[in-house]
């Protein structure tokens, strides 16, 4: 299991705001998100699944913008795909709060 953080930024739509294309992309990833698990961030998106069909849903998302005119997109994408054992979004988070010593709380 892979997990990926994409970040997409339209470029040339004539404003500075980009949250109706952050908005647009993220109902291409609900739509074409079947079996992977994904969260929104400030800043990219995190999406969690098979390596192929992260890829073809950042493929999607990429041609997004340019459906509603943006003239060029920029796609950062950084893939974690560790094969020597099974993880999760959510089990990086929980090592990480084990080594500061803490558990999740409420």
């Amino acid at each position: 299991m892979a997990i990926a953080q994409v970040t997409i930024v339209p470029i040339g739509t004539g404003s500075t705001s980009l949250s109706d294309y952050v908005a647009d992309l993220f109902r291409v990833l609900e739509q074409e998100a079947a079996g992977l698990r994904y969260e929104l961030t400030p800043m990219s998106t995190i999406i969690e699944g098979e390596l192929d069909d992260i890829l073809r849903v950042i493929r999607h998302m990429h041609e997004a913008p340019f459906l509603q005119g943006a003239l060029r997109v920029s796609t950062s994408i950084t893939i974690d795909d560790r094969r020597d054992k099974k993880g999760s979004m959510q089990q990086k988070l929980e090592s990480v709060e084990r080594k500061l010593g803490g558990g999740t709380e409420a």
